[in-house]
């Protein structure tokens, strides 16, 4: 994000304390409408027995910043389907994955996410299908 650039609303609840991103090392960085952009800084909890990231890890990694970019314009989702896909492994110490729609929808939204190491290397990418909705227009007759 540009120092210019607005800062987001939903960034500051995403990367709170206590919620279950932040928690595994998850901070979403940018978020605008049909883009959204989040960091895994690898810590010593991240690593499965091989000694590369957990694919846990970045499914969660691109499951939060898929969901901020599903909701970048508007409204809430929560995630119908995902598939992902490891292409190599992962060692750290920071992934960072971009979020694109492929689809903004009123009920669904599809999301499309690369992971890539901080070499620059594509290690995972994935589609994410939200169910979207939006909070009722409060009924203001008497």
């Amino acid at each position: 994000m540009s120092p210019s650039s607005p800062r987001h609303p939903s960034i500051p609840l995403i990367n709170a304390p206590g919620q279950f991103s932040y928690e595994s090392g998850v901070t979403v960085t940018h978020i605008e409408p049909g883009l959204a952009r989040g960091v895994l800084e690898v810590g010593e909890n991240s690593f499965n027995p091989n000694g590369q990231v957990h694919g846990g890890a970045l499914v969660t990694l691109a499951d939060t910043v898929a969901g901020c970019c599903a909701c970048s314009a508007g409204g809430s989702c929560v995630t119908a389907n995902c598939s992902v896909e490891f292409l190599r492994p992962a060692l750290g110490p920071r992934i960072v994955c971009t979020a694109t729609p492929k689809k903004m929808g009123r009920s669904l939204s599809v999301i499309q996410t690369e992971l890539v190491s901080e070499d620059g290397r594509l290690v995972a990418a994935g589609t994410y299908t939200f169910f979207m909705y939006f909070p009722k227009e409060e009924d203001s007759s008497p």
